[in-house]
């Protein structure tokens, strides 16, 4: 494949794209404490639509699925009225755009839950890190055990989410299975101790994520579906690796594979580790190709890439598409910087998470 492979149109399942950029996901915290997206997300959005695909920052299927102040949900009416103008901008622009479909579980406070009740997750084990909270960075409060009958609740929320994304007018969802939270902590052995149909096994442990995926592709057709994985990172709460990662997650992608989804997003190697050249930080570990081929889909790399890196793993066929993270915050024309190598702008870290339009829409560039 020509080395200019970066900046051709592809197709993810049913969703074309006019390049091979995808902006990653991004948590700015500049939603409501209700959930809600400011008018502030309509430019921020429609600024970047020139990525081959917007994946939006992670977004709450639920009250309880919330883990940090001032992040938008999915789950009322209200929420959809909100996202509805930022997808409208998306496609004015010619762009595409898919909600991240979020779930913390154990990666939450009890000052972020409805009633002060106590976080979720698959076993009553605590996280470490912190969570953002009203009253700033505080560490993630112990857990309840679910009961095996509240999973079923749980799917329902991700169903109406699904539902909700279709009527603010998404192209696609993606489910959000990476980074410490709740499925991922279903997924692992590591955080997963239960002994009911959904613990023990590797079969067990990933039949939850499997549901899930399988109840919004009920909404959307498996084919504007998107999922991501992070097999090694640690990086959110601390969060230790299953025993037999490659194993987990070659089942797991094998079996998303047979339903037809879009894509797979793998940050590869360490969360926000370097790069080693194989896309992150310890990357070298784990055969993210061997993950790949058993998936057998279009496949979104991601962590540690730049121009170079993106150049030659699209070109090689390493990945199908190149998921761009940080560089997205201050550079809202990231590809036409890519294309033309022209110099990026590190936006400051301290308008990274909360504030207004300065550092998010606005930046005063030396």
């Amino acid at each position: 494949m020509s080395s200019e492979a970066l900046f051709s149109p592809t197709r993810l399942g049913a969703i074309d794209v006019r390049n091979r950029i995808a902006m990653a996901p991004l948590t700015r915290s500049r939603a409501g404490m209700d959930g809600i997206q400011t008018p502030l997300a309509i430019d921020y959005y429609g600024q970047r639509a020139s990525a081959g695909l917007i994946i939006t920052e992670a977004t709450n299927i639920s009250r309880q699925g919330r883990g940090y102040a001032y992040t938008p949900g999915l789950y009322t009416d209200a929420h959809v009225a909100a996202w509805a103008p930022v997808t409208r901008a998306v496609h004015a622009a010619g762009g595409r755009i898919v909600v991240q479909l979020w779930h913390v579980g154990r990666m939450s406070h009890v000052s972020l839950q409805e009633g002060g009740t106590a976080p979720v997750a698959p076993s009553a084990l605590q996280a470490g890190g912190n969570v953002f909270t009203e009253a700033g960075h505080l560490p993630p409060s112990m857990p309840r055990e679910l009961a095996t009958g509240e999973i079923a609740g749980i799917l329902e929320d991700y169903r109406q989410a699904a539902r909700r994304a279709k009527d603010a007018g998404f192209d696609g969802v993606e489910v959000h299975a990476a980074n410490g939270y709740l499925l991922e902590q279903f997924l692992r052995d590591s955080t997963n101790h239960r002994e009911d149909r959904y613990g023990g096994s590797i079969e067990n442990r990933a039949r939850f994520p499997l549901e899930v995926v399988e109840a919004v592709a009920d909404v959307w057709g498996a084919d504007r579906v998107g999922l991501r994985l992070s097999p090694l990172s640690t990086a959110i709460g601390d969060t230790p690796l299953d025993s037999t990662p490659m194993e987990t997650h070659n089942y797991l992608a094998r079996r998303l594979g047979e339903m037809g989804l879009a894509y797979l997003h793998v940050v590869e190697g360490q969360l926000h580790g370097g790069n080693d050249g194989n896309g992150g930080s310890g990357a070298g570990l784990f055969d993210a190709q061997a993950l790949r081929a058993a998936f057998r889909g279009a496949y979104i790399a991601n962590n540690g890439y730049d121009r170079q890196r993106a150049l030659d793993a699209t070109a090689s066929g390493h990945a199908d598409m190149i998921a761009f993270g940080k560089p997205f915050i201050g550079n809202p024309d990231l590809v036409e910087r890519l294309r033309l190598e022209a110099p990026l702008h590190d936006a400051p870290v301290a308008t990274y998470f909360g504030g207004g339009a300065q550092g998010y829409t606005e930046f005063a560039r030396t």
